[in-house]
C-alpha cells in the first residue's frame, strides 16, 4: 500500500502510478501470514460478505510484475494473484490484481513496529479515510498488545 516501500521493490518512484484510495467490498483485512522477510504478521484480504477493505489503487506497468511477485513470494507459495473488483472515485474497476495469502494462519499474527509504520504511512499518504486509518491503527495495536501479553504469560 505504501508507495515509499513499493519503490524499494520496483526500483523507481511509485507515486506516478498511484490512482488513489479504493474500496474493496466483501473482504476484511487481516494478518494471516508470517512473513519471514519481515519477521512478523503480514497483510492479507479475506472474503467476508459483511466487511469492506480500504486500500490504494495503483496502475503499475507490467514490466514490474516479476518484482512484485518476488516480493510477495508468489514463486514460493506465499501469496497468489486474485482478481478483484474495487471502487475508486465513483467508478468500478472489475479486473484488479491483488495478492492473497495461500496458506493462511488460523489466528492473526501481529505486525512488528517497522511493518506497522509502513502500513500506516501508505494509508495516510495515499488518502485513505481518517476513520479507516484509525480503525487500521487500532487493529494493529490490538494485535501487538495481545502478542505482548501472550509472550509475558508464557515467560
Amino acid at each position: 500500500m505504501c508507495p515509499v516501500d513499493l519503490k524499494r521493490t520496483i526500483g523507481e518512484c511509485a507515486y506516478p502510478y498511484v490512482l488513489g484510495h479504493a474500496t474493496l467490498k466483501g473482504y476484511r483485512l487481516g494478518f494471516y501470514r508470517h512473513s519471514s522477510r519481515r519477521n512478523c504478521g503480514a497483510l492479507d484480504v479475506v472474503p467476508d460478505p459483511t466487511s469492506t477493505v480500504e486500500g490504494v489503487l495503483y496502475q503499475l506497468p507490467w514490466r514490474v510484475s516479476d518484482r512484485l511477485d518476488e516480493r510477495e513470494e508468489v514463486p514460493k507459495g506465499g501469496y497468489r494473484h486474485e482478481t478483484i473488483q474495487v471502487h475508486h472515485r465513483g467508478k468500478t474497476y472489475p479486473n484488479v490484481r491483488t495478492y492473497v495469502v495461500v496458506d493462511k494462519l488460523e489466528q492473526e499474527l501481529a505486525p512488528n513496529d517497522w511493518y506497522f509504520s509502513v502500513v500506516m504511512r501508505g494509508a495516510v499518504t495515499c488518502g485513505l479515510p481518517e476513520q479507516y486509518c484509525w480503525q487500521l491503527f487500532n487493529h494493529m495495536r490490538h494485535l501487538q498488545q495481545n502478542s505482548l501479553t501472550q509472550n509475558l504469560c508464557s515467560a
